[in-house]
């Protein structure tokens, strides 16, 4: 960061002290997770609509993306405050540390999913219909690691959904490879977010939480590996419902790659590995998206 840059977001947060802790509930400083839902929303969008979609819906679901994970972040951090403050990754939150208030999330969370909703809205009904089941997907996925070892599947089903939403949006309908490329992305999030879970498992165990980190024990980088696998053969399938050019090769190669050097990072199970391996996934997805976009804009 260079000094006049440093100086100007300083000078931003003594402006507005309270805007950082904000910025913080919504993760918006740290947009990971916005591009691990993006990259797959936005492969599929190209796919449905065989190219460039049009600004309209690149920007709704560009937004849309980012405001749902905004939303999504607060109430996972509202449904977690028992917890947040005995984990050493999360015991700094802004709810837990006091600086912002419960209330004042719940309002901040209604007040972005209500934009999320009227950009959803210029789009069509049963786009609209679509978007209801993923707000209830988004509700639960915050409870279930008190109630199941496979919190991350609930996680996969709401960083999916965007998939089917961008054929609705696109022809008012679910083609095959839809649910082809929801099944592949829910196999590549149950992968990284159980990189992700690896990170807490000794907290998680302490405090009687569950994920698939607890449940594959000392198979969890076997399960990984089985899981990233299944995601690039699933990937291929695509191949039998829509004709795709070497570009699309090359971009899951590229996504290859990264999951090898993931392995890499996770050899010894350390935090920090594990937390880079995470971090990782964003040039996965990124690698199958500049694939897709290269096959139409090139071939």
């Amino acid at each position: 960061m260079t000094p006049g840059l440093k100086q100007s977001k300083t000078a931003i947060s003594n402006r507005f002290p309270r805007l950082k802790q904000f910025v913080s509930l919504t993760r918006i400083d740290r947009p990971i997770g916005i591009y691990l839902l993006l990259w797959p929303t936005l492969t599929a969008l190209w796919i449905a609509s065989e190219g460039w979609p049009g600004w309209h819906l690149l920007l709704v679901f560009v937004l849309g993306t980012v405001l749902t994970r905004s939303a999504g972040c607060i109430i996972n951090d509202l449904a977690d405050m028992k917890f947040d403050g005995k984990v050493k990754r999360t015991q700094n939150r802004p709810l837990i540390s006091g600086k912002v208030a419960p209330l004042e999330a719940l309002l901040l969370a209604g007040s972005i999913a209500f934009v999320a909703l009227l950009l959803v809205l210029t789009t069509n009904i049963y786009t609209v219909y679509m978007s209801v089941f993923a707000v209830i997907i988004a509700a639960i996925y915050p409870f279930m690691k008190r109630y199941t070892y496979l919190p991350q599947a609930f996680l996969g089903i709401a960083f999916s959904w965007g998939i089917p939403m961008t054929f609705t949006a696109v022809s008012n309908e679910i083609a095959n490879v839809a649910w082809l490329l929801l099944i592949a992305n829910l196999l590549w999030v149950v992968a990284y977010d159980t990189q992700y879970a690896m990170v807490d498992r000794d907290d998680d165990i302490k405090l009687g939480l569950k994920s698939t980190a607890i449940l594959f024990a000392e198979l969890d980088r076997s399960m990984i590996a089985i899981l990233q696998i299944s995601f690039l053969a699933t990937l291929l399938l695509v191949t039998r419902s829509v004709e795709l050019s070497v570009y699309y090769y090359l971009g899951l190669s590229g996504a290859t790659g990264f999951f090898i050097y993931q392995h890499y990072l996770t050899r010894n199970r350390s935090r920090e590995g594990c937390f880079k391996a995470f971090l990782n996934n964003h040039w996965v997805g990124l690698s199958v998206f500049l694939g897709i976009v290269a096959h139409y804009s090139l071939n």
